[in-house]
């Protein structure tokens, strides 16, 4: 059965508006986004330490929508509220995703075909390296930690790790 005209062409401006919003993604993540390989201490781990890859878009209270659109977007993640008691008038909130999976299936393909302009990029390409590496569990082994550490320290500006 052929699709009628009508049918085409709003899936064609559904297409549309998918693409323009990924290059909007892509755009505000190259703004107001981060990809960051925190390291905490857990000493119920192996290593007495926990690797923590995550997306984070950041973004004040009057700005929350931007944040929902992303998460309705990715379909994945969560906007977490960061209480703010200093001189700023709002409060403000981050969308986050730090599933290895959603991070491995949705966010790291989505930036590979749109990627991001700035600086920002090499965070993202050492970023992908980790995520696949711990998909592969790789992080579990002593010599796998330290390659992450390792590159986990080549983003973010050169942060010291453990």
């Amino acid at each position: 059965m052929r699709q009628s005209h009508s049918k085409k062409v709003a899936d064609a401006d559904n297409q549309q508006e998918r693409l323009e919003t990924s290059y909007w993604i892509s755009g505000f993540t190259d703004g107001e986004g981060c990809f960051a390989v925190s390291v905490i201490r857990n000493p119920t781990t192996r290593f007495g330490k926990q690797i923590f890859p995550e997306f984070v878009v950041t973004q004040g209270a009057k700005s929350l929508s931007a944040l929902e659109t992303i998460k309705r977007f990715f379909d994945c993640g969560s906007i977490i509220l960061n209480k703010r008691y200093d001189n700023h008038n709002e409060h403000l909130y981050r969308y986050c995703v730090r599933s290895i999976s959603d991070l491995h299936i949705k966010i790291v393909p989505f930036f590979e075909h749109f990627p991001l302009r700035t600086y920002k990029n090499n965070d993202f390409v050492v970023f992908k390296k980790v995520v696949a590496m711990m998909v592969k569990k790789e992080h579990l082994t002593e010599a796998g930690w330290n390659k992450i550490l390792k590159l986990s320290s080549q983003m973010n500006r050169r942060k010291v790790r453990f």
